[in-house]
């Protein structure tokens, strides 16, 4: 996706009008920087990180995961004695403080230092650092919903969507050495090759999908659980209306019988066209549980799970991000200008 629409924005501080209930932005001068070694492009772009925060008279300390979970643990033991914490990974790592952090007051500031970096793209955030960082400490503070999957141990999070299909397969499937040459372009051209696959061979699972109590059952392609509408610059589309701070999240099931179905549905996401249609259903819900026959592989934000079935609650405005200012629209009633 692009920056996030004005019209969107969910939670922007005014240090001149606090409503009751909201904190003023307030200045940030120390930062907590969570680094992954693990990251090739982490790596690289860490003192390009460090130096853009110290340029502009922020305290920083730079922590570095050394494990899986890693990065939650350290956000938890030590947010709390710093203004802001950033993070510099991929989006695996990004999920793992942002559900450190969920419900607490410290802001985070999410650097790209992966290969999809979704989040990173779905909030405008540039992929520099020495760009990126002077707009999330001049930008906007925005809450949005959390996805909270249910049963895992440590709790599981996601910020963009989860799913069980098409792209699971696609964040399998997608080789290293394929993200290291193209970046997004490597999952654009998996995801493309997977959905062929499973019309073509007609690789399709059986889906019951229940939404705050209601049962839909169906042979599926995919099935996304959405908290943003888009994902890698637009380029995928998910469904009508969804909104991340609306405290629902939005389940998109798709199932195509034949070619001609799974051309139009493609047809359809690229030009937003989510009219009614048999072969794609949308529901939203604080809780959806998706079951599938045979068990399949699911993802969240990029990252693999494990197998269905998958079980996920909303967290409402649970996470506090630092995002790049956006335009004031004075129709907007969500919006209000952070100084």
């Amino acid at each position: 996706m692009g920056s996030v629409p004005t019209q969107d924005l969910a939670f922007l501080s005014s240090a001149e009008r606090p409503e009751p209930g909201r904190q003023s932005a307030r200045a940030i001068r120390s930062a907590l920087l969570i680094a992954n070694p693990a990251s090739r492009l982490g790596r690289r772009r860490l003192p390009r990180a460090r130096q853009a925060l110290e340029e502009a008279s922020v305290r920083c300390e730079v922590a570095f995961t050394e494990r899986p979970g890693h990065a939650g643990e350290i956000a938890l033991a030590r947010a709390a004695g710093y203004d802001a914490v950033f993070i510099l990974g991929g989006d695996g790592t990004a999920m793992e403080v942002a559900g450190a952090l969920a419900g607490t007051t410290r802001p985070l500031g999410v650097l790209a230092g992966g290969t999809g970096n979704l989040l990173a793209r779905a909030l405008g955030i540039p992929l520099d650092p020495r760009r990126a960082v002077p707009m999330l400490l001049d930008g906007d503070e925005l809450h949005i919903d959390l996805g909270r999957i249910v049963g895992t141990d440590p709790v599981r999070h996601f910020a963009v969507a989860a799913g069980v299909g098409i792209d699971s397969v696609m964040v399998a499937e997608t080789p290293s050495w394929l993200k290291r040459r193209l970046g997004v372009l490597a999952y654009t051209i998996t995801a493309t090759r997977a959905a062929l696959r499973a019309v073509l061979r007609r690789e399709f699972f059986h889906v019951r999908l229940t939404v705050d109590g209601e049962v839909f059952e169906a042979a599926a392609a995919a099935v996304m659980i959405a908290n943003f509408g888009a994902v890698l610059s637009d380029r995928i589309t998910f469904g009508p209306g969804i909104r991340f701070d609306d405290g629902v999240l939005d389940a998109c099931l798709y199932s195509p019988r034949n070619l001609r179905d799974a051309t139009r549905i493609m047809w359809r996401l690229l030009r937003r066209d989510f009219r009614s249609d048999a072969a794609m259903l949308y529901r939203s819900g604080r809780h959806i549980r998706v079951e599938t026959q045979p068990s399949r592989l699911a993802q969240a934000d990029g990252e693999l799970l494990g197998m269905t079935p998958l079980e996920i609650e909303v967290a409402p405005r649970a996470a506090r991000l630092l995002v790049p200012r956006q335009p004031k629209r004075e129709s907007s009633p969500l919006v209000r200008e952070r100084t």
